[in-house]
């Protein structure tokens, strides 16, 4: 096999939840151009459309598919529908997410619980669905999940987003050593300040956007771009031995 081949993804069906825009989109781009087929399952379907129509553009073929990950039957109808078009899935990036500023003193319980019902239960149960196809097919899997920085860093307005994301680094390494066995690898990204609609009014205001820059060694902002190599590679064969770790992609913000 040539490094290229395994990079290669021609044949592969991969999941993306919240894959319609953001760093979703940038995980499906990369999939896409590596030979990959998509399904997509997302809330906003205007946003998927417009998604659908440029991966489609990429050689891929593209399903989307509305689903709520925090909701149990969702997660397993969007799997079924995912199997009755492809009949396989090969890899999920557990992507889908949100997160608000606000003061732990005075968060509501209702509000907590709400982001952790997609933070966290919505990973736990698109891994579950999609695992149970793999184990139950054979031939291993890829499993990732979508974390955050704020694993590392206190995030003092937004402690429900930075719990949920920091629980997600125990499920990855306990679904690692469950899965291993049955060649499914299970890993997290970290992704530092990436430009998106989510994080706009942030790299537009000049005072954060410089001081983000400046403590970031590569001086910039990253991009959904730069998110692309490492889906693909947490997707293809290149990465059979690597299980159990939260990949940071942050041009060195934590380091510096």
């Amino acid at each position: 096999m040539t490094n290229l081949e395994m990079f290669d993804l021609t044949g592969k069906v991969a999941v993306v939840t919240g894959g319609n825009g953001g760093i979703g989109l940038g995980f499906a781009r990369g999939l896409a151009k590596a030979g990959a087929d998509i399904a997509i399952w997302a809330r906003n379907e205007a946003k998927c459309a417009s998604a659908k129509a440029e991966l489609e553009g990429l050689g891929a073929q593209v399903l989307t598919i509305p689903c709520d990950v925090a909701l149990e039957a969702d997660n397993v109808a969007a799997t079924k529908a995912t199997l009755d078009r492809f009949g396989r899935i090969d890899s999920c990036f557990a992507n889908a997410g949100f997160g608000h500023g606000s003061d732990p003193l005075k968060l509501s319980l209702e509000d907590w619980r709400r982001v952790l019902a997609v933070n966290l239960d919505g990973v736990f149960l698109s891994f579950r669905e999609t695992a149970r196809h793999m184990v139950e097919r054979g031939g291993g899997g890829k499993l990732v999940a979508t974390s955050s920085i704020t694993e590392i860093f206190g995030a003092p307005m937004q402690a429900h987003y930075a719990a949920s994301k920091g629980a997600l680094g125990a499920l990855v390494r306990s679904m690692a050593v469950r899965l291993g066995p049955k060649d499914v690898q299970v890993n997290a990204i970290q992704p530092g300040w990436i430009i998106t609609d989510a994080t706009a009014p942030a790299s537009e205001n000049e005072r954060f956007e410089e001081l983000i820059t400046r403590r970031t060694p590569v001086r910039r902002w990253g991009t959904t771009a730069d998110l692309e190599g490492i889906a693909v590679y947490l997707a293809s064969d290149a990465s059979r031995f690597h299980t159990g770790d939260s990949i940071r992609i942050d041009g060195g913000y934590t380091i510096f």
